[in-house]
């Protein structure tokens, strides 16, 4: 398939949203963005009206910001009645803008990203795991038999290799016949695109879109980010028959068979830490923690925004702002447990434990913990020693083992694992 399709495709996709929309604002009105983002939501017409003038190629700086802060909560979806997917119009609209910069600058900015997010996941998961738990991750092109669903991993999950265990773990449990397939290898494309590099993004998405579809007759994502950029933009560009749903979702459609091996008891007082961008997710991770034997889930009735907390980074006051609100709900509301649900959050939230009277975990973590499987969380455990020099010297049997550059794995360490805290930690 040629990947300058991707970039005709979304031409085509562009002039159908010109042509449908309306401009009557209501993207506008139910979207939480423009208002932290200092925006004027006096008109929400007018603001959406200026999406439209990115998209036809003109500029309009305020469109451009909210284009830009947009962080895929998709309240926007279901508020539109004009057929139009408004989150994939504000997307459009980024790249659109990104067209003004030449080619070259586009393509050295997704080279730059993609090379530094392959050093992080291939460091920080070396850091943790030695090679054969790895291998586990790899597809198994032997299997005799196809299996039932492919489990896509996408990238950076495996920054915090345990969760992705705990996935294979319960679909073991559950008899479930399962592929692996992820890593920078089957990257989704999303870095290339959101640089505005459509004709790399388009060559890496579709070969994943393909492989996906050829690997089972169902997919299932784990990141909210390769979900939405397979499901809503590649794919349909690629005209791809994929069927791919979230993992969670999967699990909760499954919560029948899953309940019985919920055996033993967890006493505790659990409030989950939700985002809202991918439709059932919070529903099918509140089913499934409710239907732990022992659980006293708390709803803690925070903002729902965005589809990950990474998507709030271009607004880091408001970013802060709901982290310390989310932190003092738990505390509040006298919680045991945090849990979250995706793994970006996990790596912002997780090193709170320090400083707060309760733990903040994976949601799979309980899962597991109620069927009598355990997966140490390494990342978190390094994260809140707050010491690179520890963290080295912690994991240096694992760096020998892996071959990891001493140099290199400082450096990740450093932007990747204690560099990435949103909202600082207390003071000893």
């Amino acid at each position: 398939m040629d990947a300058a399709t991707m970039e005709y495709a979304l031409h085509d996709t562009a002039a159908e949203i010109l042509d449908r929309c309306t401009t009557c604002g209501a993207c506008a009105e139910v979207c939480p963005m423009p208002e932290p983002a200092g925006l004027d939501t006096s008109d929400p017409k007018a603001l959406t009206a200026g999406i439209l003038t990115v998209l036809r190629g003109g500029v309009h700086a305020e469109a451009s910001r909210w284009a830009a802060v947009c962080s895929g909560s998709g309240h926007c979806i279901p508020a539109c009645q004009h057929g139009v997917n408004p989150r994939l119009m504000l997307a459009l609209a980024r790249v659109a803008t990104l067209n003004h910069d030449a080619p070259v600058a586009r393509r050295q900015t997704a080279f730059a990203r993609f090379g530094a997010m392959t050093k992080g996941v291939r460091v920080l998961s070396r850091l943790q795991l030695p090679p054969d738990t790895l291998a586990r991750f790899r597809p198994d092109s032997d299997e005799e038999e196809q299996p039932e669903i492919v489990f896509y991993t996408g990238c950076n999950v495996m920054k915090t290799p345990h969760i992705v265990l705990l996935a294979l773990d319960i679909m073991d449990a559950m008899g479930i016949r399962y592929r692996v397939m992820g890593g920078p290898s089957a990257c989704c494309g999303v870095l290339q695109f959101g640089a505005g590099d459509l004709a790399t993004s388009g060559r890496i998405a579709y070969r994943t879109v393909d492989r996906l579809a050829a690997a089972a007759p169902r997919a299932l994502s784990w990141c909210p980010t390769c979900q939405i950029q397979l499901m809503e933009i590649a794919a349909p560009a690629a005209k791809s028959d994929l069927d791919m749903a979230p993992f969670v979702r999967f699990l909760a459609e499954r919560l029948d068979t899953l309940r019985p091996l919920l055996k033993h008891r967890v006493e505790k007082r659990v409030g989950l830490h939700e985002h809202p961008g991918t439709p059932g997710v919070p529903e099918a991770a509140r089913a499934i923690v409710c239907a732990i034997p022992g659980v006293d889930f708390v709803d803690l009735e925070q903002p729902r925004v965005g589809y990950m907390c990474n998507k709030l980074t271009p607004l880091p006051g408001f970013k802060q702002d709901l982290h310390r609100g989310q932190l003092q709900a738990a505390a509040d509301a006298g919680v045991t447990t945090l849990a979250g649900v995706y793994h970006a959050c996990h790596r912002e939230l997780c090193s709170h434990e320090r400083d707060w009277p309760f733990e903040v975990v994976n949601f799979l973590e309980l899962v597991g913990e109620s069927m009598g499987l355990q997966r140490p969380d390494l990342f978190k455990r390094l994260k809140i020693m707050q010491d690179v020099d520890a963290i080295l010297q912690d994991s240096a049997a694992l760096i020998e083992t892996n071959g990891l550059d001493l140099d290199e794995a400082r450096d990740v360490i450093l932007r990747d694992m204690l560099g990435e805290q949103p909202l600082p930690l207390a003071m000893l």
